[in-house]
């Protein structure tokens, strides 16, 4: 008769286990620690606006829906709908040209790429506040100023050189022998891209539409210089509430509130093919 001992499992030492705890204990800290503005916007949206100057702050309150009703009441719609249609527009015309301009600079490698990777890069070395001036009198005199295009054609040329860096990087992890094989097979540069590139760039696609659309969505400078009335966005909108008198707190974290719900949507319909594109290439 014969008798079978189970493996015994080895437990870790002690002090691995007390540094996995407290770097366990870190993360959470650092995780309440930028969560919390965020959560206590979402909680003074629900306050009066006595109930969010009182000093010390109160935890305990009678919620009310008063500050939403009064934000739509202001009329917020025009201005979620530049800041949409701006953003998104904006993103689409940034991936259709970000896309091929990756394809040139990556698989198929135009001459001095390398140079034309630093001419994107430095599109960005120039601070907005440089610029303004110029952008906005080619505005005035071509009758562009307050129109919800011009902030469409800037945010194109503002995010252009990052999605073209991001695109890159990861359309390099690409494995050129599928690239390859197509071409043996016959397959055409559209039936490539249709069936081998986009499949296999959708994270990295997906993580650079996100930041750009993220950059898009709270650019403020541009916004507040060449628009007045017609073409305002959601940024615009949220200085409204920083009155002489002081800032309506109260207010303002409702609106504040609405403005992060089309971002915090985009992260979450997008957060798997978001963590994939942002990993890509950190294991060989």
């Amino acid at each position: 008769m014969s008798t079978t001992l189970a493996p015994r499992t080895r437990r870790r030492p002690l002090r691995q286990r007390i540094n996995g705890g407290l770097l366990s204990l870190l993360a959470w800290v650092a995780g309440i620690a930028f969560f919390f503005p965020v959560g206590w916007m979402v909680l003074s949206s629900f306050k009066t606006e006595g109930d969010a100057y009182t000093n010390p702050p109160k935890f305990v309150f009678e919620p009310t829906l008063e500050q939403y009703i009064s934000i739509f009441q202001r009329g917020i719609e025009p201005y979620a709908v530049n800041s949409l249609f701006a953003s998104l527009v904006s993103l689409a015309l940034v991936l259709v040209l970000s896309i091929p301009a990756a394809y040139a600079l990556s698989v198929r490698r135009i001459s001095r790429w390398r140079d034309s990777m630093f001419f994107f890069l430095s599109t960005r070395f120039l601070p907005p506040a440089a610029a303004i001036v110029p952008l906005y009198l080619i505005a005035r005199d071509i009758g562009a100023l307050d129109n919800i295009w011009t902030l469409t054609v800037l945010y194109t040329a503002m995010n252009l050189s990052l999605a073209i860096w991001m695109l890159q990087s990861f359309m390099s992890e690409i494995p050129t022998e599928l690239f390859e094989a197509a071409s043996l097979d016959g397959a055409s540069l559209i039936m490539t891209f249709r069936k081998i590139i986009l499949p296999l760039m959708l994270p990295g696609i997906a993580a650079t539409a996100v930041i750009c659309f993220i950059f898009s969505w709270n650019e403020f400078f541009f916004a507040v210089n060449l628009t007045s009335s017609a073409a305002e966005t959601l940024p615009i909108f949220l200085v409204g509430f920083m009155a002489s008198e002081g800032p309506f707190w109260a207010q303002l974290s409702a609106a504040a509130t609405l403005a992060t719900l089309p971002v915090l949507l985009v992260g979450w319909l997008a957060q798997d093919k978001l963590v994939r594109g942002l990993t890509m290439g950190a294991v060989k």
